[in-house]
């Protein structure tokens, strides 16, 4: 089974990041940071660090596992995680290079139900969970001092 790590990057104006995803032939989506976890990643946290490093030239604090979305043929774990410093120019992700992968821009959008209602986030089911925690008002006390 391919498993997979993404995450719900925190900014400190509480915002969050996003990967707009624009490819020739299907409307622009947006997707969390993240990537596949590789034989070499002594955890899915390890690898999480990784991608946020390869996609974004970024670090950040997990602050915990969010949701899981499983299939028959993929695994994707979605963490939370609160990111201080990121500089898209520095990104070294293979993917950046590869010949007709489309853009990859990132972005800032307000961690409401109003910035997530801009943007086409995927998968569908993660940004429901983001609707859901952003109505219930649990994402301020998960990074509360």
């Amino acid at each position: 089974m391919i498993e997979r790590v993404r995450a719900v990057l925190v900014t400190a104006d509480d915002t969050m990041l996003v990967i707009r995803r624009t490819k020739p032939g299907i409307p622009e989506y947006w997707v969390l940071p993240g990537g596949g976890v590789e034989a070499s990643d002594e955890s899915r946290e390890a690898a999480l660090h990784r991608e946020i490093h390869e996609e974004i030239a970024g670090k950040a604090d997990i602050v915990r596992l969010l949701h899981t979305i499983e299939s028959d043929e993929e695994r994707q774990l979605f963490y939370l995680a609160r990111i201080a410093t990121w500089s898209f120019e520095d990104r070294t992700g293979p993917e950046f290079s590869a010949e007709g992968r489309g853009e990859y821009a990132l972005e800032e959008i307000p961690l409401t139900a109003e910035g997530l209602d801009g943007i086409d986030l995927k998968p569908e089911e993660i940004a429901h969970v983001l609707r859901g925690a952003i109505d219930a008002g649990t994402f301020g006390a998960e990074f509360a001092v």
